[in-house]
């Protein structure tokens, strides 16, 4: 009976026990050498007769149906002992690659791997010290990790390009800030969509800039980047910046050099231009005018923290108190929710740091205006961590914006009336709070909405597009086509 077929040509059963041959994965195979024939019974024949006649000639056929079994079975223990052998090779590898993926996501140095395999291996010594030999072949070495982190962007590059292709539009977020270094970085993000509406937001490029930063060097980092993924100029519909003559300038700048590029390409669409949102929302804050406050507030924690022996008095005064805070942190510029976490925790800290400041001979009667400031920068900061999250897109962040434009409005109203009911830091000083100074925070509100409803003007025009987009169904569809075409996958920073 026949087994496989290969060209026409059948491998019988018995050449098993007449020349000692078995079929494996479309090949006969020795059963006692392991060599490979092709399907014929003459080269079959002429490997035994020339190789292991002369050993198993005086078997009957009884004991060569014994001596196959036997054979096989020893064939097939050593086949699942190389599989399981393989297995746990390519079980280490992939866990190799798990671990370089866990330290390049958290920034850190690549031979950590090796501290990582030094835990492990305790671990295993303590829970399935049978198994310490499989954890051991594991290689976490940083030459490892390193190779593993460039093969896992190099893997990530790839899928990119080749999602790339089936972009029906795409859109562009770009961002120049300075590191740690004075060294300019510029980040470059791309957002695509396919004909089946699925949404890429990926990094495209990360280019640090050591000479000049004008329009026409971020504009050749840019075109480099798109190039590398090979996307086509007239696919794209939007452009967000943030803000910077370098970038927003209509002549010299990345807007305007761009532009002139569509032109070059013949591209038929129009750019759709934007400035992040997240910068507007936090250059929003700075229509409250209360910088002397936040100046006072710097003031002080640099009083404690900038003299090794204030920072230490403090960090002690605080445990004698029993604080739950042992020390309150620095303000940073850069960060934008940096502001908010100070103000916050100097509130917590108010009395002790009014009881260390008077026991210092400090004047402590300013630091009673803070509390207003630290409620709205609370809500600001809850806005800008709504905005950031990840997979929005601009319908639901402005959907945002306008919902918090609408709180103002009420809040400004309870302010009028003295109710702090949103205020809470407001709420534990609200019987020091004159008439006068309510009407003062809610003309403060008042400012800042009318910022927010400048500055976020351009995306209240798109209104139409962007209920199209959330409640197609109440949308009046011949309106909305007269509109000016919108960027619907406008990304942030």
């Amino acid at each position: 009976m026949a087994k496989g077929k290969t060209d026409n040509r059948t491998f019988l059963d018995r050449w098993e026990t007449e020349h000692l041959f078995t079929y494996v994965k479309d090949r006969p195979v020795c059963l006692v050498c392991g060599a490979v024939s092709v399907t014929k019974e003459y080269n079959i024949r002429r490997h035994y007769e020339t190789k292991h006649q002369d050993k198993y000639k005086d078997l009957d056929t009884a004991q060569r149906s014994q001596k196959v079994k036997e054979i096989k079975r020893g064939l097939v223990s050593q086949q699942k002992m190389f599989t399981k052998a393989t297995t746990q090779s390519e079980a280490a590898v992939k866990a190799s690659y798990i671990v370089a993926e866990e330290i390049a996501e958290s920034a850190r140095p690549f031979n950590e791997g090796e501290f990582v395999k030094k835990c492990m291996m305790k671990v295993c010594d303590q829970v399935c010290s049978q198994k310490k030999l499989t954890f051991a072949n594991a290689s976490l070495s940083r030459n490892t990790i390193a190779e593993r982190t460039c093969e896992l962007a190099t893997n990530l590059h790839v899928q990119l390009m080749g999602k790339g292709k089936d972009f029906v539009s795409f859109s562009l977020a770009v961002d120049e800030s300075t590191d740690a270094s004075d060294t300019a970085q510029l980040s470059v993000f791309v957002c695509g969509v396919d004909s089946n509406l699925c949404v890429t937001e990926e990094l495209l490029g990360f280019k640090a800039m050591h000479g000049t930063t004008t329009g026409k060097e971020i504009f050749e980092e840019v075109c480099k980047c798109v190039a590398e993924i090979n996307l086509p100029w007239d696919k794209l519909v939007g452009l967000t910046t943030d803000g910077a003559p370098a970038m927003s300038g209509k002549k010299n700048g990345l807007v305007g050099r761009i532009r002139e590029k569509m032109r070059e390409e013949n591209c038929a669409g129009e750019l759709s231009v934007h400035q992040c949102i997240l910068h507007q929302e936090s250059l929003c804050g700075k229509a409250l005018k209360m910088e002397d406050v936040m100046t006072t507030v710097t003031q002080v924690v640099n009083f404690i923290r900038a003299k090794g022996l204030n920072h230490h008095q403090f960090k002690s005064f605080l445990e004698e108190c029993g604080s739950e805070y042992k020390d309150v942190p620095y303000d940073t510029e850069v960060r934008l929710l940096s502001r908010g976490k100070v103000l916050n925790r100097f509130f917590e800290l108010h009395e002790e740091i009014c009881q260390f400041l008077e026991s210092k001979g400090k004047d402590t009667a300013e630091l009673r205006e803070q509390k207003f400031l630290c409620d709205i920068s609370s809500h600001l900061d809850e806005l800008n961590m709504q905005l950031q999250r990840r997979g929005r897109i601009i319908t639901d962040m402005h959907a945002s914006v306008r919902a918090f434009k609408t709180k103002m409005c009420l809040w400004e109203n309870q302010m009028l009336q003295a109710n702090f009911g949103h205020f809470p830091c407001c709420q534990t000083i609200k019987t020091q709070i004159s008439t006068a100074v309510c009407a003062q925070f809610a003309e403060k509100l008042s400012v800042l909405g009318a910022e927010f409803s400048r500055r976020f003007g351009d995306f209240d025009v798109q209104k139409l597009r962007f209920e199209l987009l959330s409640n197609p169904f109440s949308v009046d569809v011949e309106k909305a086509k007269k509109q000016p075409p919108v960027n619907s996958s406008v990304m942030k920073r």
